[in-house]
């Protein structure tokens, strides 16, 4: 027995020296329950009382040795692992890394940030209000008669009867003139809902830069000079500005303003359509009623007011003809800007 114990050491400390991998499957081999020394053991029963102790004291000892030779082997082994990983995976810290690509603003924000920048260094400040109005705020106080069409359901979204997603900033107006004393100078940039298809040109979900001036002595010509600089700042010194009639229930008189064309100077291209002009918001001096509702005595103070599409001059600005491709998040496109 003495000698099968030796044999057993010996061929168990060679298995081990020569393995790569499977350590634990030699030790399993010779000293689990069913390994080769656990077998010899188990045969010491038919030994005498002198020869147990002895044989004991030798299984023993090559146990104590197999078990310091798998020690020993599993840790050259993590070490070589971590000599082959550090060579195989090293890595070069003077190499240039693969840089991740930044996003940036979008063109709808770009242009609404750019807006509000040139109307807060002229003197504005920004008011906001909810996105959920009352119809009292959305059209009765802003002088909307009863059969104006954008009150129609197929035009705007209703909530309750008297409860709207809101179809424009002007309700902002209405609130700040309840809220602040004149003069106010405020500008009211947001997102607005109309119960438009999604088309070229139409989005139920748009926005919109409104603007109110109110004051003891103002006048059209302080609306044309304000936005005369608000263009040429926007667009460019060259800038020209347009006057042309129209009808808001909420101003009178009305006027859409048109700028000159950046791009061709008025002289026609792709971009105007070869007019030359580019239609860009609503104005008008603010009507008596308006201030009435808004809680401004008409007797004492008058007031203009402008209202622009974001998109609109987010399209112009950046060369898009397509109002739906601002949405549709398309990288090959918002990365051009």
């Amino acid at each position: 027995m003495k000698e099968q114990l030796e044999q057993i050491k010996l061929k168990a400390i060679a298995e081990i020296h020569d393995s790569q991998s499977s350590l634990e499957e030699i030790r399993i081999k010779y000293l689990g329950k069913k390994g080769q020394l656990t077998a010899i053991l188990r045969g010491m029963g038919s030994l005498s009382a002198e020869e147990r102790p002895v044989i004991g004291a030798i299984a023993n000892a090559v146990r104590e040795k197999i078990e310091e030779a798998l020690a020993e082997r599993m840790a050259e082994l993590k070490k070589l692992n971590l000599e082959r990983t550090l060579r195989e995976e090293k890595l070069d810290v003077t190499y240039d890394g693969a840089c991740s690509r930044c996003g940036h603003i979008h063109p709808i924000t770009r242009t609404m940030q750019r807006m509000t920048e040139i109307f807060i260094n002229m003197g504005f400040t920004v008011a906001e209000g909810p996105e959920v109005e009352t119809v009292e705020n959305n059209f009765d106080a802003l002088n909307a008669p009863a059969d104006h069409p954008s009150r129609d359901l197929q035009d705007t979204f209703y909530i309750t009867e008297n409860t709207l997603l809101r179809t424009q900033t002007s309700p902002v107006q209405i609130r700040a003139m309840r809220e602040m004393k004149p003069p106010i100078r405020i500008i009211s940039p947001g997102r607005v809902y109309r119960s438009d298809v999604a088309d070229a040109s139409h989005s139920p979900m748009f926005h919109q830069l409104e603007g109110l001036v109110i004051d003891k002595g103002i006048t059209m010509g302080d609306l044309k000079g304000i936005l005369s600089l608000f263009a040429k700042t926007m667009f460019g010194p060259e800038t020209k500005t347009r006057f042309r009639p129209h009808n808001f229930p909420f101003t009178e008189p009305s006027a859409e303003v048109d700028v000159s064309c950046f791009v061709c100077g008025g002289k026609g291209c792709r971009l105007c359509k070869g007019e030359g002009w580019m239609e860009l918001l609503g104005s008008g001096m603010v009507h008596p009623n308006v201030l009435r509702a808004g809680g401004i005595d008409p007797e004492v103070y008058t007031g203009f007011a402008f209202g622009m599409g974001i998109e609109r001059a987010a399209m112009v600005m950046s060369g898009i003809d397509d109002l739906r491709l601002l949405y549709e998040n398309d990288a090959r496109l918002l990365r051009q800007f």
